[in-house]
């Protein structure tokens, strides 16, 4: 089957009311597209969380006639929205999509592979992972910041703290890099469960604790911390972030954008000694040691 494709542009305000009305005209489905590549991270539980310039695309079968979805969103949008209709060819949309993700590697000895291709170096440290709904594959440029981190360190035997662990690639890696515990805490009871079926997966689930933040251990000290969310909740949280981590402890931050960089480390700095801040694509990792 051939499908018809909708697609116009708009405002983070508008665009979820928009696609649910074009669900109304038929649509089979509705995809959100930042059309400023403006990366967003996960939202907190029930929200939907948009970007400021938002492409909304609509899927049709090859035999609907759009024109009234196109009349809608020029009742919405004004004449003079953008509006594009295009044929999509019938293809295999999971096999498509699954093509796209490939074994990373992390460091010297970490690699991050899909359940769907070859493991490359059987000798080195792998962490199976699939993409899914919590966010953490490896693919954007905090996460690689991260899991180079932690290959980097000497983790035999210790106790890692992953604030925000989302998927659980970090804790899992840990766990993998020889790390004996690991206590993940996320806001969200989604990438929990999602942390706990990937632990699972890689043989690592009875090592490595998930809490939501009202239920985390009380008294913790871990010998590292790694904490990738974003720079606002990192420097709000600070306390409560190095009150994990015992004296001597090593810490890394990331989600942080080059321009938050600095005051993030000064403020981290007035408890930590920080190493030189390390940047990609725009984006950075905080990291040092705690007094």
């Amino acid at each position: 089957m051939a499908w018809i494709q909708v697609r116009t542009n708009t405002t983070a305000q508008v665009a979820e009311k928009l696609g649910d009305m074009l669900m109304e005209q038929g649509a089979l489905s509705i995809t959100f597209m930042d059309a400023k590549d403006t990366p967003v991270f996960e939202p907190l539980p029930g929200e939907t969380r948009l970007w400021g310039d938002t492409d909304v695309m609509a899927l049709f079968t090859a035999d609907t006639d759009t024109s009234q979805a196109q009349a809608l969103i020029r009742s919405v949008l004004g004449d003079e929205a953008p509006l594009k209709v295009e044929a999509l060819e019938d293809k295999d949309w999971e096999r498509a999509w699954m093509d796209n993700f490939h074994p990373m590697q992390f460091g010297k000895r970490l690699w991050i592979c899909p359940s769907w291709r070859d493991v490359p170096d059987p000798d080195a440290v792998n962490v199976m992972l699939d993409p899914g709904l919590a966010f953490g594959t490896g693919t954007h440029p905090t996460t690689a910041l991260c899991l180079e981190w932690l290959d980097g360190q000497d983790l035999e035997g210790k106790t890692v703290v992953d604030f925000g662990c989302g998927s659980g690639i970090l804790a899992i890696a840990a766990l993998k890099l020889g790390a004996a515990r690991v206590i993940g805490i996320d806001i969200d009871p989604q990438a929990i469960q999602a942390s706990r079926d990937n632990a699972e997966r890689n043989g690592v689930a009875d090592r490595l604790e998930l809490y939501l933040p009202k239920d985390q251990p009380i008294g913790l000290e871990a010998d590292l911390v790694v904490a990738n969310i974003l720079a606002g909740p990192l420097s709000e949280l600070r306390d409560i972030i190095l009150g994990y981590l015992k004296s001597g402890g090593d810490i890394a931050l990331s989600g942080i954008l080059d321009s938050q960089a600095e005051g993030l480390a000064e403020r981290y700095g007035e408890l930590c000694k920080i190493d030189p801040i390390k940047s990609r694509e725009e984006w950075c990792r905080i990291s040092g040691v705690k007094g």
